[in-house]
């Protein structure tokens, strides 16, 4: 699939030849194109990228395979030395313009950090958990990050408070109360990413969140943390979507706050409806989840459908999610089987004609103004 870049300029040059626009204009369109177009990992520094972290990988596992034939001063010298040496080495990699296998290095070195920690933890008996050496792993790749303003640092920083909330999320055995600290993390890690500028970093926190308020809700009461989020959602939405330009210069996330909004949106209902679900019978919560459901997806299509592909996917997703789930809730005892297969077909019957009346909309205006 041909880059954002090439197809702009395919276009710009379509549009001299039409007469559109002059060649003088679409030659200056063309260099600011190729001036700020965003640079991509090439498939050959993707393995590379890939051979250096098994590299660091198959050292880390030499180590700790020869651990007790190796002296001691020796072992903390060699973990001290590849940590050093991928991160001073990724550095003069990125000076003479290898940037892939430079920023490679580094994840090497941030992985050789983890596994120092837990080698030299063990090896001295220091006292800890798991989740206090990822907790000191996070700090370190993020200080790292800082300091070389590394992208790919900054998400592997992202990735270790993600394992961090995971492993304390569903430690219910010895945990002693919620892993509030995450929220401060992802604080840090966003303010953090502006500086590395990590777009990808920010997205996945954004992500994780939702996951930190999904487990939130689990573990208390459901319906003080996804009303909320609905109502945050929803606005943040409508924001994105009414001041588009102004949000994405304080956010910088790529014109995708509504696509986060929306999943946070469909996420906050979920919660409400599986909490209601049981009680469907004898209050009408659950119907009313429904209909705000299935009228914020409605909206968000109207709304935002026709400037990303990935808005209205997730919101036919949802569309489908809210048809099963009602089904589910209120339907499944007044239907046999042969009637289940029967609903199920008229039910994706329409929302296949509702996708299909959607998408010509959103085409119709653009071939129109093409034709003018």
């Amino acid at each position: 699939m041909a880059s954002y870049s090439t197809r702009v300029r395919s276009d710009i040059a379509r549009w001299v030849q039409a007469g559109l626009i002059d060649a003088a204009t679409g030659d200056s369109l063309a260099r600011d194109v190729v001036a700020n177009k965003r640079k991509s990992l090439s498939f050959g520094s993707v393995l590379a990228m890939l051979a250096a972290l098994l590299f660091g990988a198959a050292i880390l596992i030499f180590v700790a395979a020869n651990w007790d034939a190796i002296p001691r001063l020796a072992r903390v010298v060699a973990l001290f030395a590849l940590i050093l040496g991928g991160y001073v080495g990724g550095a003069v990699l990125k000076m003479r313009d290898h940037e892939a296998i430079g920023e490679a290095l580094w994840i090497v070195a941030a992985a050789a950090f983890g596994g120092s920690i837990a080698l030299i933890g063990q090896m001295y008996h220091l006292s800890g958990d798991e989740a206090s050496a990822l907790v000191t792993w996070g700090a370190g790749t993020a200080l790292a990050a800082v300091a070389l303003r590394s992208n790919p640092l900054t998400v592997a920083s992202v990735g270790i408070a993600d394992a961090w909330l995971f492993f304390k999320g569903f430690d219910y055995s010895s945990r002693s109360e919620f892993p509030h600290l995450f929220v401060v993390m992802a604080i840090v890690l966003f303010v953090v990413s502006f500086w590395t500028r990590s777009q990808a970093a920010r997205h996945l926190i954004i992500l994780s969140l939702l996951f930190y308020l999904v487990l939130f809700a689990s573990d208390h009461a459901a319906l003080q943390v996804a009303i909320p989020l609905v109502a945050v959602s929803a606005l943040l939405f409508a924001i994105s979507v009414f001041a588009p330009e102004p949000v994405d210069r304080i956010v910088q996330l790529g014109g995708r706050l509504p696509l986060h909004a929306l999943l946070g949106f469909l996420t906050g209902l979920a919660i409400i409806q599986f909490e209601l679900a049981d009680q469907s019978i004898y209050n009408s919560g659950f119907t009313l989840a429904s209909v705000v459901a299935l009228a914020g997806v409605v909206a968000a299509i109207v709304l935002a459908g026709r400037e990303s592909r990935g808005l209205r996917w997730l919101a036919y997703a949802g569309f489908a999610f809210e048809l099963a789930i009602i089904y589910v809730v209120t339907l499944q005892s007044m239907l046999d089987t042969a009637g289940f297969f029967l609903a199920a077909a008229v039910l994706l019957g329409i929302l296949a004609l509702i996708i299909i009346r959607v998408e010509t909309r959103m085409k119709g205006p653009s071939v129109q103004g093409a034709a003018a």
